[in-house]
């Protein structure tokens, strides 16, 4: 009898933790976009319910490609002549390596880019360079190097065409991009 009630006792406390509250969707209001999201913290558990401004459900959408999460951001920016991945950009890194780890059939390409000053060698080696250091960062969080390929574009594919500063800092860059994209 006592052990009878222990496990009913037992049953129902994990009903009762067990049953959740359904979500509630908000209806789209077309004056100002609204959305319930429930998102989890980690990249390779990313799980997403609810409706999106749009209405439709986000549940099946890309990690890569939604906004929301941190790894639809996929360039890393350097200082002027250097090749070392800032501190700044250390969650970035995490972030697509995690990734990587739960998706093993995944590969991606490392682009490395110069602003347009130096030689067109030099610039191709700094951006090889730039691209190197973004794959030893990655392999440090575990991602095979034979994942990732690293290819340098030095000043040949700016983002910016300006020649000021600006410009040239959106130059100095590495972007990840991934297979099939």
């Amino acid at each position: 009898m006592k052990k009878m009630l222990i496990g009913l006792s037992v049953a129902v406390l994990l009903s009762a933790c067990a049953s959740k509250e359904p979500v509630k969707e908000v209806p789209v209001d077309d004056r100002k976009p609204t959305s319930t999201t429930n998102v989890t913290a980690t990249p390779q558990t990313q799980t997403t319910q609810g409706t999106g401004v749009t209405g439709k459900s986000v549940s099946a959408m890309d990690p890569l490609k939604d906004p929301n999460n941190p790894l639809s951001k996929r360039v890393i920016y350097f200082e002027y002549d250097k090749d070392t991945v800032q501190p700044e950009y250390a969650a970035l890194v995490q972030a697509h390596a995690s990734y990587l780890a739960s998706n093993r059939s995944r590969k991606i390409r490392l682009e490395g880019h110069a602003d347009e000053r130096g030689s067109r060698e030099y610039n191709m080696a700094l951006g090889q360079r730039r691209a190197d250091a973004v794959r030893k960062a990655s392999a440090a969080l575990g991602v095979s190097n034979d994942r990732m390929e690293t290819v340098s574009f030095g000043e040949d594919k700016p983002k910016s065409t300006g020649h000021d500063e600006a410009a040239w800092a959106q130059n100095r860059r590495v972007e990840i991009v991934y297979d099939g994209e």
